[in-house]
């Protein structure tokens, strides 16, 4: 019954959301993983895990940490490629769940170039990171069969 006033409504899209290039699929939703429930339940499996590895080490008393020159630059490779997606995303779900794992992983850049870091230092790190890997998999599960597809002929 409504539905000619909302064909009626205006395209609020400017030129740029219309153009389609050959072979790139448009993106218009701003939901990375909100449009796919697997991707949701994968990051809070992955999380999981690393919250159990995380406190793993604390309960085994285990508080080493690998200061070398590829794992500094894995942290860094990381980090940018979050930060982008938490960039590229406006679902909010999706920024929270990004912008935890970033956290995470500047934490950990932290501890690789901090050569000296105490022992306890580290041990309260471990904590840290792990209660980041629980929340970050808690937020993942917000991100499960929660957005709807946007169209032309869907509000946002």
């Amino acid at each position: 019954m409504d539905r000619p006033i909302e064909a009626d409504k205006a395209d609020t899209r400017s030129d740029a959301d219309l153009i389609v290039r050959p072979g790139k699929q448009s993106y218009k939703s701003g939901h990375l993983m909100c449009r796919s429930t697997p991707w949701g339940i994968m990051g809070f499996l992955a999380c999981a895990y690393f919250t159990w590895i995380s406190f793993s080490h604390v309960w085994r008393n285990e508080y080493d940490w690998p200061h070398d020159g590829w794992t500094a630059a894995t942290y860094i490779i990381w980090i940018l490629v979050l930060v982008g997606l938490m960039l590229d995303t406006r679902c909010w779900r999706e920024q929270l769940f990004f912008g935890v794992l970033v956290a995470n992983f500047v934490v950990g850049f932290g501890l690789t170039v901090w050569r000296t870091i105490p022992v306890a230092q580290v041990r309260s790190a471990r904590i840290a990171t792990g209660a980041l890997w629980t929340l970050a998999a808690l937020v993942s599960l917000t991100t499960i069969g929660r957005s709807k597809v946007v169209g032309p002929d869907t509000e946002r």
